[in-house]
């Protein structure tokens, strides 16, 4: 899958142009730094953006050089979604499949390719201080995100993290692949089933539609969009 990835990045620009497009609602999308017209920093990458979940885009829709193995990570990611969801659902001491019906249907992969970066000491540096974590090799990385940290009143906390521009003259590429709800206009917020008068809800409602909106316009400024919605 990371060889194929590579393999998109690595075509000739006019091969990859006809899947240029900033339209978020396109199954399929190439871009280089997707937001670079709201944040003073650019992302030192490309990205190919691909919608998963039970409806893939149309076969043809999707890159030839990496068909085949995007439609076998989409299988195996919906396996292994619905088992972290099942064991985040049971840690919250709730039923098996509340997660599952609410973060599992609608999921997005990103084909991330960091080319050598000239002046990685430009990007930016947070205040406080991080901890660089070393690949494992055949690792996958499982990160709480701000949905489920609103969702579970607080129980799970998402991460902060970055990624360091590539000093290397050999490219970077990861795989990312977001689980996230299906429905947009349905308000979401924290379970009613984690809130009590001894531990009210801490955050507001809020239309899922909203959220994405904020998420692709703010900035890189390592802020969380748990601050916009906290009571």
């Amino acid at each position: 899958m990371i060889g194929s990835i590579r393999a998109f990045h690595e075509q000739p620009t006019d091969v990859k142009a006809k899947f240029y497009t900033r339209d978020l609602e396109s199954g399929v999308i190439f871009v280089s730094s997707f937001d670079l017209f709201h944040s003073k920093a650019a992302s030192w990458r490309d990205t190919l953006r691909i919608k998963l979940g039970r409806r893939l885009p149309e076969l043809e829709d999707i890159p030839e050089v990496c068909r085949d193995e995007v439609v076998q990570w989409n299988l195996h990611s919906e396996a292994l979604g619905e088992r972290l969801m099942g064991l985040l659902s049971e840690g919250l001491g709730l039923d098996m499949d509340r997660l599952k019906n609410s973060c599992l249907d609608a999921r997005t992969m990103l084909g991330h390719y960091y080319p050598r970066c000239p002046q990685p000491d430009l990007t930016i540096k947070h205040k406080g201080e991080w901890v660089d974590v070393k690949p494992v090799h055949g690792a996958l990385v499982i990160n709480i995100a701000d949905i489920l940290q609103i969702l579970s009143n607080d129980e799970y906390v998402s991460v902060e993290h970055r990624v360091l521009a590539n000093p290397s003259k050999e490219p970077r590429v990861s795989i990312a692949v977001f689980f996230s709800p299906s429905a947009r206009e349905t308000l979401y917020g924290p379970f009613s089933e984690l809130t009590s008068p001894e531990k009210p809800p801490r955050y507001c409602q809020f239309v899922y539609h909203d959220y994405i909106r904020r998420f692709f316009t703010k900035e890189l400024d390592g802020k969380t969009l748990t601050n916009y919605y906290r009571i």
